[in-house]
């Protein structure tokens, strides 16, 4: 078990809601490892962007349950925001000034040094671009100038507000790549909401599902494909159901549907035994199709009883 102090961010029964009629976040519990990249996934108007607002303070905590840095956030807000860079949605940059400009600003206002301009425009791949006027930028080289504008402070965390929404492949791609060397190169903590778990599974190392203000699943990424394993099933076609039946329900769970036989396994290995044992039993098998849900299906699943509204 991690001790208290390896978590950057810690809540305890995070609630909020704007009015006592309607709860938008209920008793959600994160613990996100130092060094990690922790995804927060959700569908739009799970409670993402709430929680990240609360967490950066610009909602307040109504119940004073958050710490960063193994410190009450209420209580050390100045010093715990200082160790925090975040991009929430879309950057605000000054579109009629250059990369360079925009970057100025920030680090006469937060007193950084002029030096910090250049490593931070290397990192996220922008140098050659750092006097173009930002107008001029894709939307991928925007997002990657308000990372940069994050990162200027160096700091220990990271909070991404949806960082790939409205990107293309190749942004995706370039996204991923620069979120997993920043993660490496200065063990900078990552903490990243999205609602495409399918571009989200390829970095991170831990993951979070709310949904409805209320948090599903949180665990390690192997933690979730061990969920997404026991998912397994195997639809069989033969020519006497009811016999096949009485052989496999004493070690399986088995269904009758509109495919056959529907039965759960707990790897792909047992389709051989339940095939060997049907035929030692002079049954015939017309077709054997294993189902294996993908991770995008299982968060489907996980969030497809809720409304969101």
């Amino acid at each position: 078990m991690p001790q208290k102090n390896q978590f950057v961010i810690e809540t305890a029964n995070l609630a909020f809601g704007f009015s006592n009629k309607k709860s938008i976040l209920k008793n959600i519990n994160l613990k996100v490892e130092r060094g990690s990249i922790y995804g927060f996934l959700g569908p739009n108007g799970a409670g993402k962007t709430t929680t990240i607002r609360l967490l950066l303070g610009l909602l307040r905590d109504q119940n004073n349950s958050i710490s960063l840095f193994d410190k009450n956030l209420l209580h050390n807000r100045i010093e715990s925001l200082s160790k925090i860079g975040a991009l929430i949605e879309q950057p605000s940059l000054y579109e009629h000034l250059t990369g360079y400009d925009n970057l100025e600003i920030t680090r006469q206002l937060r007193k950084i040094s002029k030096e910090k301009i250049d490593d931070v425009l290397q990192t996220v791949r922008l140098s050659e671009a750092a006097h173009k006027k930002v107008k001029a930028y894709s939307l991928g080289m925007k997002q990657r100038l308000g990372i940069a504008l994050a990162l200027l402070a160096e700091p220990e965390l990271l909070i991404l507000d949806e960082p790939v929404n409205g990107l293309d492949p190749s942004g995706m791609m370039e996204m991923r790549e620069l979120l997993k060397m920043i993660n490496k190169k200065y063990n900078t903590t990552i903490f990243l909401s999205s609602h495409l778990i399918s571009e989200v599974e390829k970095i991170v190392t831990h993951v979070g599902i709310i949904n409805m203000g209320e948090m599903l699943f949180q665990g390690t990424i192997d933690d979730l494909y061990n969920v997404q394993k026991k998912e397994l099933k195997v639809h069989i076609q033969v020519d006497n159901a009811g016999t096949a039946i009485k052989l496999l329900k004493t070690s399986y769970s088995v269904v009758v549907s509109e495919s056959g036989l529907e039965i759960i396994i707990q790897s792909k290995e047992e389709v051989n035994d339940i095939i060997h044992l049907l035929m030692a039993n002079n049954i015939k098998i017309y077709e054997a199709l294993i189902e294996s849900k993908n991770l995008e299906q299982l968060f489907l699943d996980m969030t497809h009883n809720y409304t969101v509204s």
